[in-house]
């Protein structure tokens, strides 16, 4: 295997594996990164203007992004799929981080993700 395709699993697994622990694992815990003065994902979205039904929307799909991309690195087939809605995402959860008025560093590791979802895109 050469160095550019494990840099590639290494980011999918590092993109996979992050956005499932984010939604799955530590959806009520409070992180320096929520939005506005948020202490779990639902207060979070609620500080976006977004409803629960919204929060579980983005969730589902950022949750089946993610295990796509994870899929990927045996099947790639699902890579851009994956990727490019990750990427989306990401994007949308920056434009929420401006809409509300929070710092720039709440919206680094959205920016982390979408150009790593972007590196997935194009290796």
């Amino acid at each position: 295997m050469e160095f550019i395709e494990i840099t590639e699993i290494l980011i999918k697994l590092v993109v996979g594996l992050s956005i499932l622990n984010v939604w799955l694992i530590n959806r009520d815990k409070s992180t320096p990164w929520r939005g506005g003065n948020a202490s779990s994902m639902q207060e979070e979205f609620a500080a976006y203007g977004l409803s629960k039904n919204a929060m579980m929307i983005v969730g589902t799909l950022k949750c089946l992004f993610a295990v796509l991309i994870l899929i990927s690195i045996y099947y790639k087939a699902v890579e851009y799929t994956g990727a490019i809605g990750i990427a989306l995402l990401m994007l949308g959860a920056i434009v929420m981080h401006f809409k509300i008025n929070d710092p720039i560093k709440k919206s680094v590791p959205a920016a982390i993700f979408l150009l790593l979802s972007l590196a997935i895109i194009f290796i």
